[in-house]
This record gives C-alpha cells, structure tokens and sequence, in this order.
C-alpha cells in the first residue's frame, strides 16, 4: 500500500467528518477564517520541520510507496496528516460538543 492510498482514508475520512459539521451545526465564517489560518501554520510548520528533519537523516520513505511529488525534501504525502488533523479536530469538536464553534444564542 502507498502513503498515497492511506492518505485518501484520513482524508476522506475527515471531509465526511466536516460535511456532517457543516451540515449539523451553524459555523461562522470567523471560525472558518481560524480554521484556514491554523491549517496554513500548519502546513508550512510542517514543511519546515519535516524538511529539516529529512535533511538532517532522521528518516526517509522508501520510494516504491510515495508519489514522488515533494515540497523541499518533504513528499507530498507527509502533508496529509497536518491538512486532516487541522480540519478533523475543529469538525469534531463542534459534533461532539454541546455548543457551536462561533456562535452565540441569546
């Protein structure tokens, strides 16, 4: 199995979690705007990091299971799992808890 192919679970996985968020609950566009800036954080905190460490010789992929796209040193697959946590945690967060992200009831 490629990182590819597991990657398309997780985040199939989280965008079936953020559709049923978006669907089940108001969002307002203030904690979209967060979401988007911390997913953004992310990603380049991510390619940063990963980057360095992969320079550094802290680990490598074995290229039979990567798609061979990279930002830097970094193969696109590695930025799957910082995309699905920064958009999972937010849509989990508002299904299971008991108010919504932004939104106020008076």
């Amino acid at each position: 199995m490629t990182y590819l192919v597991l990657n398309a679970v997780f985040l199939a996985v989280t965008a079936l979690v953020a559709v049923v968020a978006l669907v089940r609950r108001t969002i307002s566009a203030r904690v979209v705007a967060a979401v988007a800036v911390a997913l953004g954080l992310t990603l380049l905190l991510t390619a940063v990091f990963d980057n360095l460490m992969i320079g550094a010789g802290l680990f490598s992929y074995d290229p039979e299971h990567i798609s061979g796209l990279f930002i830097g040193l970094a193969p696109i697959e590695d930025f799957a799992y910082p995309l699905a946590a920064a958009i999972l945690l937010p849509s989990l967060w508002v299904l299971l808890g008991r108010t919504t992200l932004g939104r106020t009831d008076d």
